[in-house]
Parts: C-alpha cells; sequence; structure tokens
C-alpha cells in the first residue's frame, strides 16, 4: 500500500465511524480506534486542544466530559468544525464549538451532571493537525459532587470499559507527573485490560509542576512501568495561562523550550513535547488500522452479506410461507424483549428528554407516590395505645401476665397490615399501567422498525465503504 493509501486510513474510518452513529451502533464492529483515559484533571482536555491550537472543549469543576467525543482531526488548508448531528454548518468559532458540546451533552444527559455513552462526533478540519482520530472519555472520579449519581465512578468505569476492552481499541492513558504514577488512574484500568502493555500508549502532563529535584526520567525511558509503545511527555498550559487565555502557539514554544533546557529531559526533548505525540499519534493509528483492516474488511463484508441476503428475503416475501412468518415472529419477539429491558432498565440509545417514561416512571410511583399514599393514611397513637391495652388483656382473660402475648401483638399488626392494603393495590394498579404503556411504545417501535427493514442498516453501512 503506497502512501497515498496509507493517509487515506484514517479518513475510512471516520466514515465508518459516522456510519455507525448515524445507526446506532447496530452494526456491531470493534473498528481500529484510540481512547484517551485519565484521572480528573489530568489534562487530557490541554493534550487535545493543543493538538487543534484552538481552545474548543468544556471546562469546569467536576466531570466536563459526560459523553464520548469522537474528535476527528483532518489536514485541511481551511480552518473549521462540524458536528455530526448538525451536519450542515461549519462552525468557524470555536468557543461556539464549545457551546454546542455543552448543549448537545445536555440534551442528552440533562444538566444534572450525569453521564450518557452516547457519543457526540466532532470533526475539526485546520492546517494545524495531524490526520488523527480520537475518542475522548468521561476522567474517572472517586466522589459523587452535587446531585451526580451516586455510583458515579461505576458509571463511567463501565463506560470506560465498554470502548478500552475492544481488541482493536488503542489507549491514550493520561497522567499527570505531579502525583504518584504507581497510583495512575489511566495506567491501572489500561493495565488490567492490557496487561502486556501492548495497546496502550502513555502520556505525562505536567512535568513543570513535579516538586524541585524530582524529575520522571525512569518513567519517560520507559523502565518503571514499561510499555511496547512508550511514553511521551508533555507540558499544557497551567489554569492561570488558560483563564488569561493564552496562545496555545506560544505554550507549544514553551514547552519546547523546557524539555531542550530541563537536565533530566535534554536527552528526550526530540522525543517528547506536543507535536511529537501527535505525529507518533497519527503512526500508531495509521499501521493499526492498516494491521486490522483485512481482518474488519471481512467482518463487514460478512454483515453485509447478511443484511442482503435479509433484504432479498424482504423483496421476495410470500405472506403464506410459514417459514417466514415464523422468521419475522421470533425476530419481532427478540427486538421486543430488547426494546422493553431497555425502557424499564434505562439502558436505552433513545433518551426521552421531555417527560418520564417506563421504569422511571415505576421508580417514581414506589419511590414517590406509594410513600405519600403511606404518609397520608390516619394514625391515631391514643387509640392504637388504647386497643393495644385491651388486646393484652383479652388474651391474659383472667389471669396475669408478665410479658405482652404473641397473640396480642400479632392481633394488632394483622389489623394495623389490613390498612395498608389499599395503598398497595393502589401502587400496583399504577405499575400495571405502567408496564402496559410501556409494552405499547414497544410494540409501536418494533410494528415501524419491520417496516422500515434492514435496507435503512444496510445503506449507511454500504455508504461509509
Amino acid at each position: 500500500m503506497g502512501n497515498r493509501g496509507m493517509e487515506d486510513l484514517i479518513p475510512l474510518v471516520n466514515k465508518l465511524q459516522d456510519a455507525f452513529s448515524s445507526i446506532g451502533q447496530s452494526c456491531n464492529l470493534d473498528l481500529p480506534q484510540i481512547a484517551v483515559v485519565g484521572g480528573q484533571s489530568a489534562g487530557k482536555s490541554s493534550v487535545l486542544e493543543n493538538f487543534v491550537g484552538r481552545d474548543f472543549l468544556p471546562r469546569g469543576s467536576g466531570i466536563v466530559t459526560r459523553r464520548p467525543l469522537v474528535l476527528q482531526l483532518v489536514n485541511n488548508a481551511a480552518e473549521y468544525a462540524e458536528f455530526l448531528h448538525c451536519k450542515d454548518r461549519k462552525f468557524v468559532d470555536f468557543d461556539e464549538v464549545r457551546r454546542e458540546i455543552e448543549a448537545e451533552t445536555d440534551r442528552i444527559t440533562g444538566s444534572n451532571k450525569g453521564i450518557s455513552p452516547v457519543p457526540i462526533n466532532l470533526r475539526v478540519f485546520s492546517p494545524n493537525v495531524l490526520n488523527l482520530t480520537l475518542i475522548d472519555l468521561p476522567g474517572m472520579t472517586k466522589v459523587a459532587v452535587g446531585d451526580q449519581p451516586v455510583d458515579i465512578e461505576f458509571q463511567i468505569r463501565d463506560m470506560l470499559m465498554q470502548f478500552i476492552t475492544r481488541e482493536n481499541c488503542l489507549i491514550l492513558a493520561v497522567t499527570p507527573a505531579n502525583t504518584d504514577l504507581a497510583n495512575s488512574d489511566a495506567l491501572k484500568i489500561a493495565k488490567e485490560v492490557d496487561p502486556q502493555g501492548l495497546r496502550t500508549i502513555g502520556v505525562i502532563t505536567k512535568l513543570d509542576l513535579m516538586d524541585e529535584g524530582t524529575d520522571a526520567r525512569d518513567i519517560l525511558e520507559n523502565k518503571l512501568l514499561p510499555l511496547r509503545r512508550g511514553y511521551i511527555g508533555v507540558v499544557n498550559r497551567s489554569q492561570k495561562d488558560i483563564d488569561g487565555r493564552k496562545d496555545i502557539s506560544a505554550a507549544l514554544s514553551a514547552e519546547r523550550k523546557f524539555f531542550l533546557s530541563h537536565p533530566a529531559y535534554r536527552h528526550l526533548a526530540e522525543r517528547m513535547g506536543t507535536p511529537h505525540l501527535q505525529k507518533t499519534l497519527n503512526q500508531q493509528l495509521t499501521n493499526h488500522i492498516r494491521d486490522t483492516l483485512p481482518t474488519l474488511r471481512s467482518k463487514l463484508q460478512s454483515q453485509l452479506l447478511s443484511l442482503e441476503k435479509e433484504v432479498e428475503e424482504y423483496k421476495n416475501f410470500k405472506p403464506d410461507d410459514p417459514q417466514r412468518k415464523t422468521k419475522a415472529l421470533l425476530q419481532m419477539v427478540q427486538q421486543f424483549g430488547v426494546d422493553f429491558e431497555k425502557r424499564i432498565e434505562g439502558s436505552g440509545d433513545q433518551v426521552d428528554t421531555v417527560e418520564l417514561s417506563g421504569g422511571a416512571r415505576i421508580n417514581r410511583v414506589f419511590h414517590e407516590i406509594f410513600p405519600y399514599e403511606l404518609f397520608k393514611m390516619k394514625f391515631d397513637e391514643k387509640e392504637l395505645r388504647r386497643e393495644i391495652s385491651y388486646a393484652i388483656k383479652n388474651i391474659h382473660g383472667v389471669r396475669t401476665g408478665l410479658f405482652t402475648p404473641d397473640l396480642a401483638f400479632e392481633a394488632i399488626v394483622k389489623k394495623q397490615i389490613v390498612k395498608l392494603k389499599e395503598p398497595c393495590l393502589k401502587c400496583i394498579d399504577q405499575v400495571i399501567q405502567e408496564l402496559i404503556n410501556t409494552v405499547r411504545q414497544c410494540s409501536c417501535k418494533v410494528q415501524l422498525e419491520r417496516c422500515r427493514g434492514p435496507q435503512y442498516h444496510l445503506l449507511a453501512c454500504q455508504g461509509a465503504l
């Protein structure tokens, strides 16, 4: 494959990524890609912005990246950006790009700092970039802040695992040098899925913030925690620089000067810094795509053949063919089961942002409506004490006793439990109604899918090739 062919590899995978995003990952292919992982405030955003030479990513405290951002960098004479969800619009102002990322994130996740695995696809055209595609993932965190879900740590971990467990995914593990490298969140999670260190690329940020007299030379020389693909050190802008909108080109010059003048890194200067990192990632991703393309092509072709065969079956559909009827029915039942589970468990890729639906409504019945019904129940403590007294005396009869008899306890408790019957039945009726509504919604969706058929998915995949 010549140089021209090699240059076309990354744009080819970009087309596939766009196609899969538009059909909701219906074709489950393990695409060659680079996922960016790291703890919160590890410097992931700064690394990506330095590649582009523009400030375009949301910033702030807590979890800022709340959906995977598929960032496709394309070398181009003109500089602009476009999103897959509004492809007809060209963004030339990168502050607007940031606002659009924030708005699109809130559209799916709401503004309560929750996260979602539904990706945002952003393509940046610029003369300053090399062809490169990266998936920016939420920063790992330990503590839920504000109204974040209490299990946010595990939600983020699950999302990261969805990407980095795939064999074709290279892992860009970003770790700040001013923390204990042995406890790096990024290197830990990368080691879990890539124990041999074959597909992990290490990035060490904040080298200029290390305590005086210490350095990261051993790790940058790949001696401390060896990775097959090695480590690259970078120096990003400080928070003060970012707030003061310090020019990124000036920051890159300062980074170059830092490596050339630092006694511990001087001998490594040519293999350090943002430009070298971008060049290395471009080469590694290109080579990775070249290596994985034959397998990817055969998998995609087999999926296309299968879909084409299904399309033919639809074309030659005979209403009275019992075998075809059985297959269609089984597919509908299977699809119905998947949709129903998604609506109840809350893991659907189409999130309703207008009103509560499915499992969320049932959750509301149990945790809001039912407790309120119980709270409304009339409870007279004076009357209850009188009933308890009579029950104990009536059980004892002519005898006197030191302990409260079990029968007295049961009589009182049973009488109280009967009062719970009406709210419980009311709760059950409401849950049943919600389940009926969910079944109805799933049935409508399955019927629509069957009408649309597999041609839609086939065309999306063919358009990418």
